[in-house]
């Protein structure tokens, strides 16, 4: 069964997600880059034959950016983070599948293939995200599916946590902690290629 990838992602809007870091470095900044990192991460990940990806978005109407390429994309539907992603993983063919964030400009290739080669002998992987929560999650979906997310604390220091305690009895393992972008501290440690887009992209809308 092939592998399935799904980007977890906002459609850009400006003046609509990333707040704390709109509040410290302006709504352009905020959008910029969201815009950019999605279609980085889009077009870095697309090419891939190892998997097939697809973005499940928010809201279900949005438009992903043009220059991100011909992806499929599905709605996330309502409720919290957890509803959407059970939504996500729930909805997929049979098979490993695994969720990422679209905030981590770090994201690689030999991340994600490294999560699907750890589903081969575990029942679930994540990847640590250094503000307490995780960045990717991803299930190997045999027998049958069995969602972890009851009682999670999201966007919270513990959500990890949570969400391995609703797991005890599963095997688990993991990949890189990476870090996503909320504050203006976290858009100036980006690498410089990043950091010139966000500052001088212009500005019409994708």
């Amino acid at each position: 069964m092939r592998n399935r990838l799904i980007v977890m992602a906002r459609a850009p809007r400006y003046g609509v997600g990333k707040r704390r870091l709109a509040a410290g470095a302006g709504e352009l900044a905020a959008w910029r880059f969201q815009r950019i990192n999605l279609s980085r991460l889009l077009r870095r990940l697309g090419r891939d034959p190892r998997w097939q990806l697809s973005v499940a978005v928010t809201p279900d109407d949005g438009a992903l950016p043009r220059d991100a390429g011909r992806i499929a994309r599905q709605p996330q539907g309502r409720g919290d983070l957890g509803a959407r992603m059970g939504r996500a993983l729930s909805a997929a063919p049979g098979g490993p599948t695994i969720l990422i964030g679209a905030d981590i400009p770090a994201i690689s290739p030999a991340e994600i293939a490294r999560a699907f080669q750890l589903l081969g002998g575990n029942d679930w992987v994540f990847g640590p995200a250094e503000d307490g929560g995780y960045w990717l999650i991803g299930a190997r979906r045999r027998p049958h599916l069995r969602l972890p997310f009851a009682g999670v604390r999201w966007s919270h220091p513990d959500t990890l946590a949570d969400t391995l305690a609703n797991l005890k009895t599963k095997r688990v393992a993991f990949v890189a902690q990476l870090a996503d972008v909320d504050e203006v501290s976290d858009l100036r440690g980006l690498d410089v290629g990043v950091s010139r887009l966000v500052s001088n992209a212009p500005a019409a809308a994708a």
